[in-house]
């Protein structure tokens, strides 16, 4: 479904797969069937995210259900992908409703995959939720960006949801054939898995920071302090 602020507002995406993305949903959205509508477009992403959730969950068992977690990150990027262009497309766009009904549903699905994430064992919780944190930090300040910079950035740091998307499909390929073994460093136990977890919280964090320093000293730029107006008194 398409967004309030993609009608309102440009919209920039520097990913780094951002090319190759544009050029593959060019090529479907005119060929999918009518039925498939932005609303059942929409569901179908998330859909893909429970059932996500639901591979996460039965890998500690079996690693094999890894995959139907990657089955679903592509079914996932499919529909989530594909909505907003298919309504633009068809000329039925819906930009408030849309708006909120999309935004709503990404956040629940990204909650179900670091979720699932944290309960398969191959990823502590709490760093799969302190991921999930940052990711969610990382969007409020595109919300916050698009209403000062007047674009709306679905990017940051050439990283955007399909870009996110393909680093779960490889996590879980390298989970799957390299099961995380337990080493010590610096005396701490923990597995690559781990580390793979801190240093992308720790570099999304960094990121925030940067952006946030850089974007306001601009906008001091913009809009240097004014001196004080002298109060009025009365005669």
């Amino acid at each position: 479904m398409p967004s309030d602020r993609d009608e309102r507002l440009p919209r920039l995406n520097n990913g780094w797969l951002s090319p190759l993305e544009s050029r593959a949903i060019a090529w479907l959205a005119p060929r999918l069937p009518y039925w498939l509508t932005p609303d059942r477009l929409t569901a179908l992403g998330f859909a893909a995210s429970i059932a996500a959730f639901a591979g996460y969950a039965m890998a500690p068992g079996q690693a094999a259900w890894l995959w139907l977690v990657n089955a679903a990150l592509i079914v996932n990027w499919f529909g989530d992908s594909l909505d907003g262009a298919v309504a633009r497309l068809r000329g039925i766009e819906r930009p408030r409703y849309g708006f909120f009904v999309d935004q709503s549903t990404d956040v629940l699905a990204q909650f179900l995959f670091a979720m699932g994430l944290g309960i398969s064992g191959y990823m502590p919780m709490g760093i799969a939720a302190t991921g999930l944190a940052v990711y969610l930090m990382m969007s409020v300040q595109s919300l916050l960006r698009a209403e000062v910079t007047r674009v709306f950035h679905l990017a940051a740091g050439a990283m955007g949801l399909t870009e996110l998307r393909c680093l779960f499909f490889a996590l879980n390929a390298l989970l799957y054939f390299l099961p995380p073994r337990p080493f010590e460093i610096g005396g701490l136990t923990t597995t690559y898995a781990e580390v793979l977890g801190v240093a992308w919280i720790t570099g999304t964090l960094a990121h925030y920071v940067v952006t946030m320093i850089s974007e306001a000293r601009r906008l001091a730029r913009e809009e240097p302090p004014r001196p004080p107006v002298p109060p009025q008194h009365p005669s």
